[in-house]
């Protein structure tokens, strides 16, 4: 199916209303512009109060008067939350973690590997998608809801971490002890029948090969919902997931626990829950990453099925930031905006958790922005809606490195996460677009520059790749703990950092604790002025041919290289040695991209400038002020700001946490 407007939209739950006014939330959404629900998603215990008795009334409910409305419905399947009667029935069906079984209360507890969980989630799948599929105002389904593993470790994921490793290596189980080193402390495993529980292991290859293998569960069991749910859905109804990310209070980082790349596949469009600072923390930066990761997975457009409204007290947003955060969102790719939700819960774990409307459901500051949003957006539809974007930029992510670096960890600080952020939000304050991609599914070709955090697991094929990537014209940008180990996390037996010491033009031998080492610039690349202190790691780099663009002020170190950069071929590499300061890496990622003319504008955050295609061939670019200041923006081309359809050219200004949407070479008068 092809979404031909922006959704806009709230997740909706009228079995947890403490009274029913369905009537008056419809009426409430028609007048904020609220196109779109997401129900059902949550409330399985609701729909089979008992085993093998259903009820879909309070669905039936819902459904048909949101269909008399107008209002779009999609329907989740509702197996991330388990009922009780299960549970007892089944105690088996909740996650084991080492060797303890979860307790019965909380969301996502039960092991996605169970036969038993599965046999009960395919019957209400089955029962709930053919009670609905018929209805008219159903246009989507959404598969369980922030799928991860778990944590899980049961007998069965054991079991079939077994077999995974059994096929991955044909059987030969001299070659698994030994490319994961299992001779050290007795790991050895000298019979397929001896396979130790994982739980308890200390080999931290093997460590991440078995989170490897719950991604891949991750990957089969949406796989699996999706195949259920196409047998019964219409050809004008889609399929998607919201996926989330690492959380640190917010959406932070590469997700561990999913390999969205692969979980991705089944699905029409790729959904994300996408939560954030708010007030004077805002920057931006997670609608972008997110929409970066969830448009570069299947090439297309994709929807925020969750993004926070009110949520807790210190993410209240300022007036202004609702707004401007929902273009944003559409100014990154999304097609569909919906929050998370449409009321405040009066009970339970996330009372506090507050929706578009608070606990008494009256208007308020987040309704009515909510509702000035929702009425902009229903005018610029068709402007605004499936915008196609290209990008020069790439970044490369790997959930094999992330899970690698957990178990060598260079810091007891930062992770891998922190290097992509410190990296990311460069890239997002410059206004330079960026896909993200992995190891598995990048083509290379498609970039000037590829830009590489901490790839410190990955196969000797793909690392000549990226040599020959940049031996035939392409650019990279590497950062320490990259090559250092094979897809097994191996530690390569040459001189680091491996096969990509070729197009890096270098190799070290140490690596230390900085203990307060600075760098010391070598050129202008980096200002003698600027903050040069260093954290948690420093790779002790040896030139071969690459250019020293900093060393170390420690006069023990002083001979060594920490930051180069090295011409390969027709391409070249800058190696980030160490972790540098956001003042670096703004100077270091600036003057490269600079260099390669990959800069579209000279304005940086807090005016944040993003373009788009849309379905007419215009060009439609956003302009947008990341703060509470009047902020100037210069534009790119002239045009029609089409939300006051008045005609710009040379600039404009912006409010603060204000938007401007400019569309080449139309006039006021075009604009219905």
């Amino acid at each position: 199916m092809a979404i031909k407007k922006i959704l806009y939209g709230t997740a909706y739950y009228y079995e947890y209303l403490p009274y029913d006014r369905l009537d008056q939330d419809i009426e409430m959404m028609l007048e904020a512009g609220i196109n779109v629900v997401r129900i059902g998603e949550s409330t399985w215990s609701t729909y089979e109060p008992q085993d093998g008795v259903f009820d879909f009334s309070t669905l039936d409910k819902v459904l048909n008067a949101m269909h008399k409305a107008g209002i779009d419905v999609i329907v989740g399947t509702p197996t991330y939350a388990i009922p009780s009667w299960l549970a007892k029935k089944y105690p088996e069906v909740m996650v084991q973690v080492n060797g303890h079984r979860k307790a019965y209360g909380a969301r996502q507890i039960f092991d996605i590997s169970s036969p038993v969980f599965l046999n009960y989630a395919e019957r209400i799948i089955r029962k709930m998608i053919a009670h609905v599929a018929n209805h008219s105002a159903v246009i989507g389904y959404q598969v369980d809801n922030e799928t991860k593993y778990y944590g899980t470790s049961s007998q069965n994921v054991q079991q079939g971490f077994v077999q995974f490793v059994k096929q991955s290596f044909h059987g030969d189980l001299e070659a698994f002890n030994k490319e994961f080193g299992l001779d050290y402390w007795s790991n050895r495993i000298n019979s397929w029948e001896d396979f130790p529980s994982m739980d308890g292991t200390i080999n931290g290859s093997l460590k991440a090969e078995f989170d490897r293998y719950r991604r891949g569960l991750v990957t089969e069991y949406l796989k699996w919902q999706v195949d259920l749910v196409n047998q019964y859905r219409h050809s004008d109804q889609f399929v998607t997931h919201n996926f989330d990310f690492e959380w640190r209070g917010y959406s932070y980082g590469v997700q561990p626990d999913v390999d969205h790349f692969s979980a991705s596949k089944p699905l029409d469009y790729a959904g994300v829950d996408i939560y954030h600072p708010a007030r004077k923390h805002l920057t931006g930066a997670e609608i972008s990453f997110g929409g970066d990761l969830m448009r570069s997975l299947k090439q297309k457009n994709y929807l925020v099925l969750e993004t926070q409204a009110q949520a807790f007290k210190q993410q209240v947003p300022y007036p202004g930031q609702l707004r401007q955060l929902a273009f944003s969102h559409i100014a990154s790719g999304a097609v569909m905006v919906e929050y998370w939700h449409w009321h405040s819960i009066h009970n339970s774990a996330e009372t506090y958790w507050k929706g578009i409307l608070s606990h008494d459901f009256r208007p308020n500051p987040i309704y009515d922005e909510v509702s000035k949003t929702g009425q902009q957006l229903k005018q610029l539809s068709s402007h605004l809606v499936n915008l196609t974007s290209s990008s020069e930029v790439a970044f490369l992510v790997s959930n094999q490195s992330l899970s690698a670096v957990q178990q060598f960890p260079f810091s007891d600080k930062r992770s891998y996460n922190d290097v992509f952020r410190s990296l990311y939000d460069e890239f997002y304050k410059l206004n330079i677009r960026t896909d993200i991609s992995d190891e598995y599914h990048i083509n290379l070709s498609h970039y000037k520059l590829i830009v590489v955090p901490a790839l410190y697991s990955i196969s000797d094929q793909f690392l000549e790749s990226l040599n020959d990537y940049v031996k035939r014209g392409g650019h990279v940008i590497y950062t320490f703990k990259s090559g250092f180990t094979d897809e097994h996390v191996k530690v390569r037996t040459v001189p680091q950092p491996g096969i990509i010491s070729q197009s890096c033009g270098l190799h070290y031998e140490l690596f230390v604790d900085p203990d307060g080492c600075q760098l010391v610039p070598q050129n202008e690349s980096i200002a003698a002025d600027s903050d040069l202190s260093l954290k948690d790691w420093m790779e002790l780099l040896i030139p071969d041919t690459a250019q020293v663009l900093a060393k170390y002020d420690d006069p023990n170190w002083q001979d060594y290289a920490a930051i180069t950069k090295n011409n390969f071929g027709k391409g070249s590499v800058i190696y980030i040695g160490c972790y540098p300061s956001q003042d670096v890496l703004h100077q270091l990622i600036k003057n490269y991209t600079a260099e390669l003319n990959l800069m579209t504008t000279s304005q940086q955050f807090p005016i944040i400038v993003k373009s788009g295609i849309n379905q007419f061939n215009e060009t439609i670019t956003f302009y947008f002020n990341y703060s509470s200041q009047n902020q100037v923006a210069k534009l790119l081309s002239s045009g029609t700001e089409l939300i006051s359809k008045h005609h710009v050219d040379g600039e404009v200004e912006l409010a603060p946490w204000g938007v401007a949407i400019v569309e080449e070479n139309k006039k006021a008068n075009e604009i219905e």
